[in-house]
């Protein structure tokens, strides 16, 4: 049986099998992709740590190795900021859509030979990020908050903006949760046409997440994730080349100063051609172009002071 279908069933039964009288904790992150309105309180502070394995592409080897160390700070009870440095390691090896070795989105400045075994490390950027919660769900019935994440990097630049959504149900114990994310990003690669040989190329992520997790006992939760990107060499909803759709259970532990999130993901086979899309990445109704993989395993820990 494939690995998803039993992670699933093992969240499953592990929720209905547990006791439903735990409270939540506004603070914790309860899930690996999708935000939700539930912030610091007013000078709280909290060092979180993030790490995303990215895995398998059309063949050959690949595996990509995503790094976050973030510190948050609540300026009051509905903004929060944050301060993260973000790093990456990854290798290939006969990956790409016409079985040349080919990098990963995060090193595509990389000139690679077809036929290496080719591996990498770097920094990739420093990020700065700001919450604002209009609503909360707790005392409006739904959370409302909006996001901004300016990223900067030597080869790298990003501006992340996102609207958040929530909506808590069963006293609490279950919350669901949709996130709307524009970003248009630019990277420093190769450019015939100008004098220097590069220059800042431009792409979009627009993406529709959604997520929902219930607390089944003391400190735990679990639930799933739903993760939908979408990839526009434009700044509009025009010339697409990708579009991914991803699925996978989500468990989450808080303690009293500290949390731990872990979300596995698998692509589901819903991909179609655009007018943009990279000839042969489309397989069984997967695509495996840029930042598209089969498997992502992303787990959060994170520790309040």
């Amino acid at each position: 049986m494939p690995l998803l279908p039993r992670l699933s069933g093992c969240l499953i039964l592990l929720a209905l099998g547990c006791g439903l009288n735990a409270t939540a904790f506004a603070e914790e992150s309860q899930f690996g992709y999708v935000y939700t309105t539930d912030l610091l309180p007013k000078g709280a502070k909290e060092i979180e740590q993030w790490a995303t394995w990215r895995n398998k592409k059309i063949s050959g080897v690949y595996d990509q190795l995503e790094g976050r160390t973030e510190f948050e700070y609540g300026v009051s009870d509905r903004l929060q900021v944050a301060f993260y440095a973000n790093y990456a390691w990854a290798r290939a090896y006969h990956n790409g859509p016409d079985g040349a070795t080919t990098p990963p989105e995060q090193f595509a400045d990389k000139d690679v030979g077809a036929d290496a075994h080719w591996s990498a490390k770097r920094f990739v950027g420093v990020s700065g990020e700001a919450i604002y919660r209009v609503l909360s769900p707790y005392t409006d019935g739904v959370g409302l908050a909006f996001y901004v994440e300016p990223t900067v990097g030597p080869s790298f630049r990003e501006l992340e903006t996102k609207i958040i959504l929530q909506k808590n149900f069963l006293d609490d114990r279950l919350t669901t949760a949709f996130n709307f994310t524009y970003a248009p990003e630019w990277r420093y690669l190769d450019d015939a046409s100008t004098t220097s040989g590069r220059s800042w190329q431009h792409e979009t992520d627009i993406n529709f997440n959604a997520a929902l997790s219930y607390r089944f006992a003391p400190n735990w939760s679990a639930g799933f994730e739903f993760v939908n990107e979408h990839e526009y060499n434009s700044y509009l909803f025009k010339n697409q080349s990708n579009s991914g759709y991803y699925l996978g259970p989500v468990i989450h532990y808080g303690g009293k100063n500290f949390f731990i999130t872990a979300t596995f993901l698998e692509q589901l086979p819903w991909a179609k051609a655009h007018s943009d899309t990279v000839a042969g990445s489309l397989i069984g109704g997967r695509v495996f172009d840029n930042d598209f993989e089969r498997y992502r395993l992303r787990v959060k820990a994170g520790y309040y002071f």
